[in-house]
């Protein structure tokens, strides 16, 4: 009943008809539950630590999330640039297509995972080093980062896993083994916390759960069946035997992921000079930025869903030549994404005091975090629609638009905002206005990128022949 009251509001409002609705829900709802449990097991991670050890030691998580955000990023571009080839053949009726896209992927993957996975473990010190000086974040930082390196190797696999079930319309798998995962994730590090483990408990709460879901995960890309009601085998698989490698699909992977992936670096490269600037303020200054941060990428939980949601649809509607459903889903999706992050920014702005509580329990600590947390939640509300208008775009191959507009905001603007702020009385204030910027000029340039209908033409050369 209530679902039909919000049906209703919604097309009465002119966001979204009820069809495109039901599609976008049944494809997003479960991508909304996994970023909410992959996103809260850092989030609870960041807490723990905070009343476990200290601010120093959310200090260090900063830090070392630096590193492992940044790579995890290119694992999301390519994955992003599989979805895209996955729904478009799989939309096509390609099927075998869709699979030799997969198997591309996780060659590429591991390609690019591993030598990153051994400069993390060899090299921590010297590169958290980079990020500050005092010893106890920096400690903290670099014991993180050794332990949850090889990590970073399941998650390439996860994501490109998640991408190819969500490229076939079935968000619903990845849910349930990536929910589960992050619910496995908490529990470990709560344990490992309480048994008094700290900052080396947290990392190998995430290290054990990331391997558990690859292999539960891996055994539906195989077409292995599950026996839970709901999951089901990939029908895009990846198949052991037969050719290993495909020249025109690699090149056609790699053409549509550089740019996201390039995307992706460039928005999470931003956070080292960033976290650079805060710790000129000091180790209370870095922890409420990331725990700021760690609230804004809830918050955009979200987009996870509609992200996805929009990349599948608008692939499969163009995979079936039809250009004009593509671009109202595209835009249904995004309005919808608008009012959704709107709202639940207005909740965390209300309750920043106690958001901040969960964190940290100084006085200076407090007052500085929940500034944070309310600037991060405007953020969120800009990234989280920017995050449709993106998905509609990665779903027809353009994705070098969404590359330009990160780099021009983050760096043309985000961080000439912050750096300002170490110069003049602007002071802190100075990361207020780069978190808010950063998010806010890329959604400009991509929706002018979105409305031009540019992106239609683009995609004519990615779509099976004949479509």
């Amino acid at each position: 009943m209530v679902y039909e009251r919000v049906a209703a509001l919604l097309a009465w409002a002119g966001i979204i008809d009820r069809q495109r609705l039901d599609r976008t829900v049944e494809l997003s709802w479960p991508r909304i539950v996994t970023g909410f449990a992959i996103m809260s097991k850092q989030t609870v991670d960041l807490a723990l630590v905070g009343w476990a050890v200290g601010s120093a030691a959310v200090a260090g998580l900063a830090y070392a999330y630096a590193y492992w955000t940044l790579a995890k990023f290119v694992g999301i571009g390519l994955a992003g640039g599989a979805v895209a080839l996955v729904s478009q053949n799989y939309g096509g009726d390609e099927t075998g297509r869709a699979s030799l896209v997969v198997k591309q992927g996780v060659w590429i993957a591991l390609a690019i995972v591993l030598p990153v996975v051994a400069v993390y473990a060899l090299f921590a010190e010297p590169l958290i080093g980079v990020l500050g000086s005092e010893p106890g974040p920096i400690g903290h930082g670099v014991t993180y980062l050794v332990i949850v390196a090889p990590a970073l190797a399941f998650e390439y696999l996860n994501l490109l896993m998640s991408r190819t079930y969500a490229g076939v319309s079935d968000t619903f798998t990845p849910m349930v083994v990536r929910a589960t995962g992050g619910v496995l994730n908490i529990l470990l590090s709560v344990a490992f916390v309480v048994a008094g483990m700290g900052v080396v408990g947290v990392a190998l709460g995430t290290l054990v759960s990331t391997a558990v879901v690859t292999v539960v995960l891996g055994w539906g890309v195989l077409g292995g069946s599950y026996p839970v009601p709901g999951m089901q085998a990939s029908p895009v698989t990846f198949e052991v035997g037969g050719p290993q490698i495909d020249t025109e699909l690699g090149r056609q992977l790699l053409t549509v992921s550089a740019p996201l992936i390039a995307r992706g670096i460039g928005e999470m490269a931003i956070i080292f000079p960033l976290l650079w600037i805060a710790g000129v303020f000091g180790p209370v200054v870095v922890a409420a930025f990331e725990i700021g941060r760690r609230v804004r990428d809830l918050l955009i939980s979200f987009s996870w869903g509609f992200s996805t949601a929009s990349s599948t649809l608008v692939g499969q509607e163009l995979g079936g030549g039809d250009e004009t459903e593509a671009a109202a889903y595209g835009g249904a999706i995004t309005r919808l994404s608008l009012v959704v992050h709107a709202l639940a920014a207005a909740v965390v702005v209300l309750a920043a005091p106690w958001v901040a509580e969960l964190f940290v329990s100084r006085p200076a600590e407090l007052a500085q975090a929940t500034v944070f947390v309310r600037v991060s939640a405007v953020a969120a509300v800009l990234l989280g629609a920017n995050g449709a208008i993106v998905g509609a775009l990665r779903g027809a191959g353009d994705t070098n638009w969404p590359f330009v507009a990160t780099v021009v905001g983050q760096y043309g603007v985000a961080l000439p905002v912050a750096a300002v702020g170490l110069v003049t009385p602007l002071g802190v204030a100075g990361l207020y206005g780069a978190l808010v910027l950063g998010a806010g000029v890329p959604i400009l340039i991509n929706a002018w990128r979105y409305r031009s209908g540019r992106w239609k033409v683009v995609s004519r050369e990615y779509r099976p022949s004949g479509h």
